[in-house]
């Protein structure tokens, strides 16, 4: 009967347990983030007037509209780390793993993005769902994704992981431009865009597009907190399974010795 070196095993555990993801960079970053939180929260439920036509309901907007903008971005990124790890001579599992933490980030805004926008549907049109194009086009973006982060689930090495999420990266963000302009495509009960549409006006009260502009700094800044942690993690999750599958060598080759 063969046993496992102790100190081989108290290596790995201490692997993550002495290590954290946080950095001076993402402590400085969160305390940005809440500091630009606190300013939506004052602005958005204090300070902003309510809309003549929908009247406090409008105050969804400033978590609706910055969540799916964040999204685009994160789903970008996602792409834009995909297409370095494929097109990269030395096809760095950091772009990999970045892809894949964006991504999942993504997913969590689109995700608030919908249940935001039900509950605004709901004070709006009465009901809390509609098969319009911006919805449903929307929720397929929704579902793309987590069908993205399930192919990063698959079997097989970090690079195979990498490849085949990569393809799929790249394939997926060509859904962003038929969300945002479903609304133009095709007749929707969705309103057009306030700030980016076709015509380049900004029909919106200056202080409604100012508590805007502080919603998509506070959640951007929550973006990059969350998707350098995330990466981070990623990179300790990679390392132990690598070691762990060090370990169960190391345990074969004692127990082919020991026979």
């Amino acid at each position: 009967m063969t046993t496992l070196d102790p100190k081989t095993t108290d290596t790995a555990d201490s692997a993550t347990s002495s290590r954290s993801t946080g950095t001076n960079a993402t402590r400085a970053i969160g305390i940005a983030a809440t500091f630009a939180m606190g300013w939506l929260v004052l602005f958005g439920l204090v300070l902003s007037p309510a809309d003549v036509n929908q009247g406090e309901s409008v105050r969804l907007l400033y978590i609706h509209v910055p969540t799916i903008w964040i999204a685009y971005l994160s789903f970008i990124v996602t792409a834009v780390a995909s297409g370095m790890y494929l097109f990269t001579k030395k096809h760095s599992l950091g772009w990999d793993r970045l892809a894949g933490a964006s991504a999942e980030i993504g997913v969590a805004f689109v995700g608030l993005t919908l249940l935001v926008g039900a509950m605004w549907g709901r004070l709006t049109w009465g009901v809390f769902w509609q098969w319009d194009a911006r919805l449903t086009t929307t929720a397929l973006l929704f579902v793309t994704y987590i069908g993205y982060l399930a192919v990063r689930r698959l079997g097989g090495s970090h690079q195979q992981r990498a490849k085949r999420s990569a393809v799929v990266g790249l394939l997926s963000v060509l859904l962003i431009p038929l969300v945002h302009w479903s609304v133009v495509i095709w007749r929707s009960l969705h309103q057009t865009a306030s700030v980016l549409d076709t015509d380049g006006d900004i029909d919106m009260d200056g202080t409604m597009l100012f508590t805007l502009f502080v919603g998509v700094i506070a959640f951007s800044l929550l973006y990059l907190w969350l998707v350098m942690h995330r990466t981070r993690a990623m990179a300790m999750e990679d390392m132990l399974e690598d070691r762990g599958l060090d370990i169960a060598l190391a345990e074969r080759r004692a127990e082919g010795g020991a026979r």
